[in-house]
């Protein structure tokens, strides 16, 4: 518990000492909140969907979380190339907890990414119905940080590149977050198209926070966070062991 306590710290402190790092990963959700909660408010509007800020909101939040949570796997292949990876591996302590431990550290600061990018969400304009729908909402965001945190370290115990990374998570990310409804109504898609939407895990997430947030949902809550949960265990046991294969 020590060893996962001592790299969730860690992890903390790189995130508030990077201070570009927090502002950068701001400006993409910030941007998509503003131009498209705007600019297509109208549209929306006038398509009887309602409010399209109440819509958009749980995607752009999903998308903070998700952008930061992946992410961060690159700080493995960052210690991997500086040494600090194996002077971690070689410490008489579980791989299992160290991973763990990176991930509740990387899933903690993509969570601070979400509440940050919901408060100004709020302060622009989202209704939120209750105080407690907010705690339940700050609770889901850590499960999908968690999930996604896992599926970064899957990635990132595979490569010893940067820009391989880089490339390979671009190429994932996208897809997941444009399939994910974010942006869009899953409601009357094309049948490969509703396919594709239903295998994303994102898609459950953003569901799940309009259910919590709105009271709108397309798959159920319940059904949300069990494929939500099944995912994340998964995920943190294939992280897990191919963390442990990795080779110093």
């Amino acid at each position: 518990m020590r060893t996962i306590y001592i790299l969730w710290l860690r992890q903390l402190k790189r995130y508030f000492r990077s201070k570009s790092r927090v502002i950068g990963s701001l400006a993409q959700p910030l941007l998509f909140l503003v131009a498209l909660g705007y600019g297509l408010g109208p549209v929306f509007q006038k398509a009887g969907e309602g409010n399209y800020v109440q819509f958009l909101v749980p995607g752009v939040v999903g998308m903070a979380i998700i952008f930061s949570s992946v992410f961060s796997g690159i700080e493995i292949i960052w210690d991997k190339q500086f040494g600090f990876l194996k002077e971690t591996l070689v410490a008489p302590v579980s791989r299992v907890n160290i991973m763990i431990g990176r991930t509740l550290g990387g899933a903690t600061t993509s969570t601070m990414q979400g509440i940050i990018v919901f408060i100004i969400a709020i302060l622009i304009g989202f209704k939120v119905e209750s105080a407690s729908s907010v705690v339940y909402a700050i609770l889901l965001m850590l499960l999908i940080a968690i999930l996604f945190t896992a599926l970064g370290t899957i990635i990132a115990s595979q490569l010893d590149d940067m820009q391989g990374f880089q490339l390979i998570v671009n190429f994932l990310v996208m897809p997941l977050f444009f399939l994910s409804g974010a942006l869009f109504p899953l409601e009357g898609l094309p049948k490969i198209l509703a396919a594709l939407t239903r295998i994303d895990p994102l898609s459950y997430g953003i569901d799940a926070f309009r259910t919590i947030l709105g009271g709108v949902s397309t798959f159920g809550l319940g059904l949300d966070l069990t494929i939500l949960s099944v995912i994340t265990i998964t995920f943190i046991g294939i992280g897990s062991y191919l963390f442990s294969k990795i080779q110093i």
